[in-house]
């Protein structure tokens, strides 16, 4: 895309704009997640209302950008060519569900995508990156591995005044002027729906543990952050005694969970920080010949394994991580790419899954 102007930030502070707060709704398959070589499907077929739902932005709230102040050119979305870089192996369901979407949704408006895979390193998405410019990219979505580190690709887009919009994860660079927009959930509110699950589950007293997200990411700091401050302020009877990094993937939440019940084999409870660390957390605890609901597990994501593990008994509850970002993806950069303006921090809404809801909602996870 040829720029009409120099880059600078933007001086607006104007509402969210009113045409993303809308519901997206998407179908979508999912291919097969880590347990599944048993042959079992866990394809999700018609996902109902399970799309993503842009949350209502508070009165007077919310930085806006334009494709002026970005220093970009108006276009057609359907004549550009769009590149995703995705940041993990799509061994755990939220990415393959996640890159599923944005496949989709470019299949359905006949834009020509893109693509490329980091698995797990980020030097490669960065290489990814720089190669999807390279290979004539003119609108860039980006699922961040870890948040700082960005410059190279920064410097890169900006000199072709290629817009950005990161999903799931933000990087640490200025919104509206290294990137366009950040679409994700509210980090720090589903670590505080976690805790309000895990003080029901423990009835507010005991010692849990933390299986931390990888390091380098806001996602793994935020949900921390609001885990932690909910309940301190709502169970001070409730301990948090030990916090170990699960990295996200269910092996190593295995590993870290077989070496706490060592350590503290009277645990009450475990708060991963995703499913597939929380679903490892069971295997462990199943090794160990415990018993569905001995040790209460929460976990935020919504993978059909997870929300299965509460109809089992063991996990207490899911808070919802919508990976389904190709409808509202392609609808941010559609709207900026006409000209209109688009919020800088597009929140989602989360639902949520319990032993009340976890059999009916069972189809809606993914």
């Amino acid at each position: 895309m040829k720029p009409i102007a120099p880059r600078h930030r933007t001086s607006a502070r104007t509402l969210l704009a009113t045409g993303l707060v809308t519901s997206l709704a998407l179908v979508s398959g999912c291919a097969k997640s880590e347990d599944d070589s048993a042959g079992k499907d866990k394809s999700s077929t018609s996902q109902g209302d399970s799309g993503q739902v842009v949350a209502s932005p508070s009165t007077g709230s919310g930085p806006t950008c334009a494709i002026d102040a970005y220093g970009a050119q108006k276009t057609d979305l359907k004549t550009a060519t769009v590149g995703f870089s995705q940041s993990e192996k799509e061994a755990n369901p939220f990415r393959i569900a996640e890159t599923a979407s944005i496949k989709a949704e470019a299949k359905q408006r006949g834009v020509k995508l893109l693509t490329a895979n980091a698995q797990s390193q980020f030097s490669k998405q960065i290489s990814d990156v720089q190669d999807l410019i390279a290979k004539g990219a003119d609108l860039l979505v980006i699922a961040p591995l870890n948040s700082d580190g960005w410059e190279p690709v920064l410097r890169s887009a900006s000199a072709k005044h290629i817009p950005i919009i990161t999903i799931d994860r933000k990087i640490n660079a200025a919104a509206c002027k290294d990137y366009v927009s950040f679409i994700g959930s509210d980090f720090v509110e589903q670590g505080k729906r976690a805790a309000d699950r895990m003080i029901e589950a423990t009835g507010g007293k005991g010692e849990i543990a933390i299986l931390l997200g990888a390091a380098g990411n806001n996602v793994t700091t935020e949900r921390t952050k609001g885990f932690e401050e909910r309940v301190k302020e709502k169970a001070p009877g409730l301990k948090i005694v030990f916090k170990q990094t699960g990295e996200f993937a269910r092996e190593k939440g295995q590993s870290v969970t077989e070496n706490l019940i060592q350590s503290k084999p009277g645990i009450t409870g475990i708060y991963a920080e995703n499913d597939e660390m929380g679903l490892g957390a069971v295997n462990a605890l199943k090794g160990a010949g415990k018993q569905p609901g001995a040790v209460k597990i929460v976990t935020i994501d919504g993978t059909r394994n997870a929300v299965q593990g509460i109809v089992d008994g063991w996990i207490d509850g899911v808070v919802e991580s919508n990976p389904r970002f190709g409808p509202l993806a392609f609808q941010t950069l559609d709207t900026f790419t006409k000209g209109e303006k688009v919020a800088q921090d597009i929140v989602i809404q989360d639902s949520e899954y319990t032993t009340a809801n976890a059999k009916s909602d069972l189809g809606k996870a993914y």
